[in-house]
């Protein structure tokens, strides 16, 4: 039987909120096919916007301390005389064009410019190595790379010998780059001279370019995370993005006099449509921090009124405050923990405006005078009117904690293909265990195997010289298969996800097994970065954990336990006992759930490395790669199967610098006392 949810539930929703607007008449996907105004275009868009709110900001950055702002108008001139220099540096319409680096205006303005003489950008991760960064450059076929600097430029060279197609290499920061060879090597500024001087030669053309662009043309390509195998190449076009970037805008009331700080990878689909997208449909203000060391400061200095980060980011942010708080002096230690369980038992019922008692809105008041306030303003979340996560499913308690503040977090589900939304959480239904109702637009179902599937005016054109995977992953009528498995809720029109379709499985038993489920309880805990859970076809749950260098470091120095590296802090034996514990409470959570009951950890280790991108352990935006886990710690998973108590291992590591090495431990392996369906505890086996 097939559930299928789309648009139809707005009326239902108005009804809940008791609002008195009427319910939009909904419109088939198929007339659904004109973003307006003949804004068919993100060049479209910026010139709109040039003549709209001309004077108002489009981009601030802070380079050394300081923070620049270049308004609409100047972005638009900026983006004009870049376009015009890449015309007369010969790039040709269907031209494909990689971006590399950090959030920054100069690098969004190259992105905007290629899309202007009918090229089509693709964002590459800046932390990537150059033989993955070859794989794409070659994949794609890219004739010109923007790169940021030396760093980004020198990985592009040393590619060349396998990656024929690149004929330009432009670059943003000149230093340590003067004595290269400049054939064809170009500082971008010295391509905005050459677009200004010859301004008259290529006006027409630039202006016949842009003119030319239809809402089914390309507006950029991304590559995906490449959880399972080699990236693909994510087509999608002006209408994705446009109609998408509408339809998510008008959902949240977003307005042009919106703040969002853009620093997550500008080769993830949510950076470019908060960034590009929405940014360039409503005219809000693009912020690009100095660097990630002072993106925290940077945060705080701009108060952004619309916030995005990924669950890790904001499990680093809570793990910061637990921190900072274990160190407090005992009146403020007390003064926090006083008001935060009030937070939790009433702020996020204030914040969705549901009926509370005079006494606790006032002691929410004090602690907001005192607690929930200043730490707002720590975080950097005093302005935020709407924050959303996504990426990967946040713990409960993490995200209750957030909201009991005051912040207005919610959930969102998507994915590249989607032109990220899916599924968003309307005001006043906001939930930590769904992602919410069908974006506006989108229309959703649940096949027989519990996959999810949706088609929307986000869905990807194709993947790119990639037919076969193309039509896998979409059908003629335009489902796409997320690979995600879940339900909707009837009552509420809801969608909770439980993990993704091909890592939920049988325990021997029969009983189910999601092992994102406990990991996320797992990662809940400051002590815990990062936990992979297996037991799919075993009698039994077991557990790889990273601990957090941080969060046990600043621990194990309050206890004055030395440590002089990850390895020896990692095989502590308080440090054990400390995470053994937290794995007790999790079985005891999840033994609640009687549904995921089997899937309590019976033994664990530790890891005596943190999992890397650099060694092909998790992807570049920090999804763990099982398959290669599996594959790689073999050893590992065969001792906590087969009863020992310690075990040796050797490991291939990448340092920094690129050079291989290898670490050996031996690691102590843990067993945890579960507790039966009915909440009785049973002893450790």
């Amino acid at each position: 039987m097939h559930v299928t949810l789309g648009k139809p539930r707005e009326s239902r929703t108005n009804a809940i909120r008791g609002t008195e607007e009427p319910a939009r008449e909904d419109k088939p996907l198929a007339n659904q096919t004109d973003a307006g105004d003949g804004l068919h275009s993100i060049p479209a868009l910026l010139a709109r916007n040039a003549r709209k709110w001309g004077a108002e900001p489009a981009y601030r950055e802070k380079e050394f301390g300081i923070w620049q702002s270049w308004t609409w108008i100047e972005t638009a001139e900026e983006v004009r005389a870049l376009a015009l220099g890449f015309l007369a540096l010969g790039m040709a319409k269907g031209d494909y064009v990689a971006i590399i680096g950090r959030n920054r205006p100069a690098l969004y303005w190259s992105m905007v410019a290629a899309q202007s003489v009918g090229a089509i950008p693709v964002p590459l991760y800046q932390d990537a190595v150059a033989e993955e960064m070859a794989y794409v450059l070659d994949h794609c076929g890219a004739r010109f790379v923007v790169a940021e600097d030396q760093e980004q430029v020198d990985k592009v060279i040393e590619v060349q010998d396998s990656v024929h197609c690149i004929e330009h290499i432009l670059y943003l920061d000149p230093r340590g780059l003067r004595k290269y060879d400049h054939t064809r090597l170009h500082t971008l500024k010295d391509v905005e001279a050459e677009g200004r001087a010859a301004h008259e030669r290529f006006e027409a053309e630039l202006e016949a370019r842009i003119a030319a662009i239809t809402y089914d043309d390309t507006c950029v390509m991304l590559y995906t995370s490449g959880t399972t195998g080699k990236p693909k190449g994510v087509v999608l076009s002006n209408r994705n993005i446009i109609e998408t970037s509408k339809n998510s805008a008008e959902f949240d009331h977003l307005r042009h006099s919106d703040e969002v700080l853009a620093y997550l990878p500008m080769a993830w689909v949510g950076d470019f449509i908060f960034s590009i997208g929405q940014a360039y449909w409503t005219g809000f203000c693009t912020n690009c921090p100095e660097s990630a060391d002072t993106m925290m400061t940077d945060l705080r200095e701009i108060g952004p009124s619309y916030y995005f980060a990924p669950p890790r980011i904001f499990e680093t942010q809570l793990t910061n405050v637990m921190i900072r708080m274990e160190d407090a002096g005992r009146i403020k230690k007390w003064l926090f923990d006083t008001f935060m369980a009030h937070a939790r038992k009433v702020g996020p019922a204030i914040l969705d405006g549901k009926p509370v008692g005079g006494w606790d809105r006032f002691k929410y008041a004090l602690g907001d005078l005192f607690v929930y306030g200043p730490l707002k303003n720590t975080l950097g979340f005093t302005r935020v009117r709407v924050g959303y996560t996504a990426g990967e499913a946040i713990g409960p308690e993490i995200f209750d904690f957030y909201r009991s503040l005051g912040i207005n977090l919610k959930q969102l589900y998507g994915q590249t293909e989607a032109s990220v939304f899916i599924t968003q959480q309307p005001d006043g239904e906001v939930r930590s265990d769904t992602v919410g109702v069908p974006s506006p637009g989108v229309e959703l179902r649940i096949a027989e195997n519990g996959e999810v599937f949706y088609r929307s005016p986000g869905t990807f054109v194709e993947y790119y010289k990639n037919a076969e995977s193309t039509a896998s992953t979409k059908d003629a009528e335009g489902w796409v298969a997320t690979g995600d498995a879940g339900f909707i809720e009837p009552e509420s029109g809801h969608l909770r996800i439980i993990d993704r379709a091909k890592d939920v499985g049988k325990m021997a038993d029969g009983r189910l097994f999601a092992p994102k489920y406990v990991e996320n309880k797992l990662k809940f805990y400051p002590n815990i970065l990062e936990a992979v859970v297996f037991g799919a076809d075993r009698e039994m749950c077991t557990a790889f954990i990273n601990i957090d260098l941080t969060a046990v470091g600043n621990w194990a120095e309050r206890n004055n336990l030395a440590y002089s590296s990850y390895q020896e802090l990692a095989g502590h034996p308080k440090v054990l006992a400390t995470v053994q514990a937290h794995v007790e409470a999790v079985n005891k959570s999840v033994a609640e759930d009687e549904m995921l009951s089997g899937c309590q950890i019976h033994r664990f280790l530790i890891l005596h490395k943190e999992l890397d991108a650099d060694d092909g352990e998790l992807t570049r935006t920090r999804k763990v790669r099982r398959r290669i886990i599996e594959e790689k710690f073999a050893d590992l998973i065969e001792a906590l199967y087969g009863g020992k108590d310690q075990v040796y291992t050797e490991t291939e590591v990448t340092y920094e610098d690129g050079r291989k090495g290898k670490i050996k431990a031996t690691l102590d392996i843990r067993d945890t006392a579960i507790v039966a369906p009915g909440g009785q505890r049973m002893a450790a086996e």
